[in-house]
């Protein structure tokens, strides 16, 4: 995705808000603010922004499953299967 056409002055922001948040919330595209010429911060939708964290969630969730592996912390699914049938017929 190209952020060249989502750029906009700091000044822009402050005389347009209401129309940017419209436009944020229509078309959920970021939008990139730039102060003297240099980018400075991005402004979303809150939609876009709730799926950005939680896609970020998952991520980070299996990032953790893949250094198990790593480091040999898994058994085999037959094992974990006998361990909870017997904890089943226990209970």
């Amino acid at each position: 995705m190209r952020y060249t056409a989502q750029v906009k002055p700091i000044s822009y922001l402050k005389s347009h808000a209401a129309e940017v948040l419209s436009r944020l919330a229509e078309q959920r595209e970021p939008l990139v603010i730039t102060q003297n010429g240099e980018a400075r911060a991005v402004l979303q939708d809150v939609a876009s922004f709730e799926e950005t964290q939680e896609t970020m969630a998952l991520l980070k969730i299996l990032a953790l499953g893949n250094q198990d592996i790593a480091c040999g912390k898994t058994r085999p699914v037959a094992d974990v299967v006998t361990r909870l049938r017997t904890r089943r017929v226990k209970d």
